[in-house]
């Protein structure tokens, strides 16, 4: 792959002798929202005019627009300016993943519609304020496993020189302040074959709050509500901003036995509630919880074909039989566009345990979300591909997934996550309180 060199910066870093890792004082963040954009993305398109400048994104609903009827697409009348497959993606391997080549080696059927690149990702104005505001004064805790002197940003590094910033941007990143979210997410057979299982989630960022504990990023409450035999399972979370000073919290109300149980297994490569064995519980939403397991090498900015404003996926026209076909998705309601990524590399540290020895995200730098993941087996294959099909959530405003997906190299099944078409509107920016995700709460919710 044909990386872009990073831009050099004025820094200096010190490590000290505590082993706390300090951002350079000397990042030029007068760039932010000048020839950065507020969280850090080049605002210039590239040379080739193949990739335009940002110019504020979508940050208000068009007009017509009704959440109950999903999405209106900005882009309905754009067709595809060109679609790689196998037979022609040594063309352009320079701008595409390993996973991606490898899915159209095994399966002819993939393909990549690419349409003209739109820059739409945007945020509240109070992420941008605060990206600026407290960007000189964050540094990363030891090991990188947390952050320290953090207030209210959600882009603690905007002008990143690590690996390991890039991902606490992309573990930060807003959702709207809150989100709850009705979603489908099913394991895939062989033959295209799923049953479908349904969740409610709510994410209420800390920030966002009024009464947050100390030390939290987010609270977090998922209850199963199909299929039958698993309805009622509610899980609770506290992610924690310093995880060197304090883990993850989870909690599990379990139906059967009906009581709240502490779950620290709710974490890194434990299998994830409902996938049937095809995601861990660090895979969600491209990558979440601690760090700490990897070592985290950013390798460099590169152009690539990622999933990019896929609201023909979120239709309520169309069902998950629509969609959901054997081997892949159908790849007639996805569009692909070219976009700058940062590309960071995570390697397993000697002595820790994870069933991925090696992962490589390509988080967007327009939005700091992750959109593609390949993820290796302890002999260094390539297991498992990740890919999330970003959109902008013009209504919150967000850049989040319209669906995400893990194909399953070995076992040749994948998993579906995140799809919204038959299930009620996305809900963003209501107030809640600690007391929303107690123990208590949950007790209430598993009734």
């Amino acid at each position: 792959m044909k990386l872009i060199k990073i831009r050099r910066l004025a820094v200096s870093l010190a490590l000290l002798g505590t082993g706390l890792t300090v951002q350079a004082q000397s990042a030029d963040y007068s760039k932010l929202g000048t020839t950065l954009t507020p969280i850090g993305a080049e605002k210039a398109g590239n040379a080739a005019g193949t990739i335009p400048a940002w110019n504020g994104g979508i940050s208000k609903p068009p007009a017509g627009f009704d959440p109950a009827k999903g999405y209106l697409d900005p882009f309905a009348s754009e067709k595809p300016t060109l679609t790689i497959s196998a037979a022609n993606m040594d063309q352009h391997k320079d701008k595409l993943a390993p996973g991606q080549m490898e899915m159209m080696k095994r399966y002819p059927t993939y393909k990549i519609n690419v349409y003209p690149t739109q820059r739409t990702a945007a945020y509240r104005a109070d992420v941008y304020k605060f990206a600026k505001e407290e960007a000189a004064g964050i540094k990363l805790a030891e090991g990188g496993n947390g952050i320290l002197n953090l207030k209210k940003s959600n882009v603690p590094f905007p002008i990143p020189t690590e690996g390991i910033q890039v991902i606490w941007n992309h573990i930060m990143r807003d959702l709207g302040g809150s989100i709850t979210r009705h979603s489908a997410d099913f394991p895939v057979q062989t033959n295209g074959s799923f049953t479908v299982g349904k969740r409610t989630e709510t994410i209420a960022y800390a920030s966002f709050m009024a009464d947050p504990e100390p030390n939290r990023i987010f609270y977090y409450l998922n209850q199963t509500t199909a299929p039958a035999n698993a309805a009622g399972e509610v899980a609770l979370v506290h992610e924690p901003l310093n995880q060197v000073q304090e883990p993850r919290l989870a909690w599990q109300y379990n139906p059967g036995q009906r009581r709240v149980i502490r779950a620290p297994e709710l974490a890194y490569d434990s299998p994830g509630i409902g996938a049937d064995g095809l995601r861990t519980n660090d895979d969600f939403n491209g990558f979440n919880g601690s760090p700490d397991r990897y070592n985290w090498k950013l390798i460099g900015k590169k152009e690539m074909y990622v999933a990019y404003n896929n609201y023909k996926l979120t239709s309520k026209a169309l069902k998950y039989s629509d969609i959901i076909k054997p081997n892949h998705v159908n790849p007639d309601h996805l569009r692909y566009e070219l976009h700058r990524v940062w590309v960071v590399e995570a390697t397993l540290k000697p002595g820790a345990r994870h069933i991925y020895s090696k992962r490589v995200f390509f988080i967007d730098e327009d939005s700091w979300a992750v959109l593609h993941a390949d993820q290796y087996d302890a002999r260094g294959g390539l297991w498992r591909v990740r890919e999330v099909y970003g959109v902008q959530l013009y209504d919150a405003p967000a850049f989040g997934p319209a669906g995400e997906v893990i194909y399953d190299l070995q076992a040749r099944r994948y998993l579906v996550n995140a799809l919204t078409n038959e299930e009620k509107p996305v809900e963003f920016g209501k107030k809640y309180t600690t007391a929303d995700f107690s123990t208590a709460a949950l007790r209430r919710m598993g009734r």
